[in-house]
């Protein structure tokens, strides 16, 4: 059963690529296509972050995750470069855990 789910899932997504590269070269330079192509990556991205930052097995949680995540707003704000703001995040979180162990 295992083997089939994951033959299907290959599959399908085969299947998908194929009809991307199969559309009219008109349909992918429509307006309105493009606008909602350039938002996908940053509305999967956020959902993910949403994800691994408030989800803790089948329930929401706040904690130190959160206070990271806070942490890395601000200093994208203050345009710091990618690895300050990675930095900012896990520095944040790990000394909110050390301070507060069962958070």
């Amino acid at each position: 059963m295992t083997w089939l789910a994951i033959l299907g899932a290959g599959v399908g997504c085969y299947l998908l690529k194929l009809a991307g590269v199969s559309l009219p070269a008109r349909v992918l330079e429509h307006p309105a296509v493009e606008r909602v192509a350039d938002l996908i990556p940053v509305a999967l991205l956020a959902a993910l972050v949403a994800v691994q930052v408030f989800a803790d097995g089948t329930r929401l949680t706040i904690d130190a995750r959160a206070a990271g995540l806070a942490a890395a707003v601000v200093a994208l704000l203050l345009r710091a470069p990618f690895l300050v703001v990675v930095f900012v995040a896990a520095a944040t979180a790990a000394l909110l855990r050390l301070a507060f162990p069962g958070w």
